[in-house]
């Protein structure tokens, strides 16, 4: 969520120490507990210990992603008892759920597709060392135990994990394996001036999977961001057809997981 431009109540001891003397500016937040500044033009990600975010791995990702893609730069990364951090250089462009481009969401949309596509061709599968295959993030999914309140609305009727991972246990063969985002919501893609994609970021989760666990998930934000009618629209810019049966399975998953 984004803040007001007043510097932000708390900011954790380390975040601080690392920003320096300048101003820092709370960018986002999320359910986790983590928190993302801006200093500069540098970010600061913040996960609290017990988070269950990993931003060690994240950086571990994105400093094997920018080899190919463009991605926020790595800075620094760390952790202490209290919890872990990650400083990246700031890349050009603004989100895509920024106040403009939810005015232009024909543009925003049509850049998430295409940005989607080209991180996907430019990452090579078998050099990546990562996976965020279904099979695995199954066994995290019977581990993990979501609580089904949280839910997006239309998976909350099942009511427990133990009927989810009933639907989920007959995995669709795989339509294109590729080096996956892992979370390719809509913020996580940056847009220029021109409206055209920049770059991409919140890479924590990158690993090779079907091609359908990121579109799934990327068409599906679509209504959370830009309203109803959008999802055609990224899956045209993206250049594939529609899949119901793979997109139903990689949001039902993405819940549990």
């Amino acid at each position: 969520m984004t803040e007001t431009e007043q510097e932000p109540a708390y900011v954790p001891a380390r975040v601080r120490e690392l920003a320096g003397a300048g101003p820092v500016e709370l960018v986002w937040r999320n359910e986790a507990g983590g928190l993302t500044f801006r200093a500069g033009e540098r970010y600061l990600k913040w996960a609290p210990t017990g988070s269950g975010r990993d931003l060690g791995a994240e950086a571990v990702r994105l400093r094997w992603a920018g080899r190919f893609a463009v991605v926020p730069p790595v800075l620094a990364q760390g952790a202490d008892q209290d919890g872990s951090w990650l400083v990246t250089a700031a890349l050009p462009g603004t989100m895509a759920v920024d106040d403009r481009w939810k005015r232009e969401p024909a543009t925003a949309v049509r850049a998430i597709g295409e940005g989607l596509r080209a991180l996907h061709e430019a990452l090579p599968v078998a050099d990546c060392p990562f996976e965020w295959s279904a099979q695995q993030r199954l066994a995290v999914a019977a581990e993990l135990r979501a609580d089904p309140a949280e839910w997006h609305a239309e998976h909350r009727h099942l009511g427990t994990v133990e009927r989810a991972l009933e639907l989920l246990a007959e995995v669709p063969p795989v339509d294109r394996a590729v080096v996956c985002h892992g979370d390719p919501c809509a913020p996580n893609t940056l847009l220029g001036p021109d409206g055209r994609w920049s770059g991409h970021v919140d890479l924590g989760a990158l690993g090779v999977a079907d091609r359908w666990a990121d579109l799934a998930v990327a068409t599906w934000s679509t209504g959370w961001n830009y309203g109803p009618g959008w999802e055609r629209a990224l899956l045209d810019a993206y250049g594939v057809d529609p899949d119901p049966d793979r997109s139903a399975y990689y949001r039902l998953l993405w819940d549990v997981s």
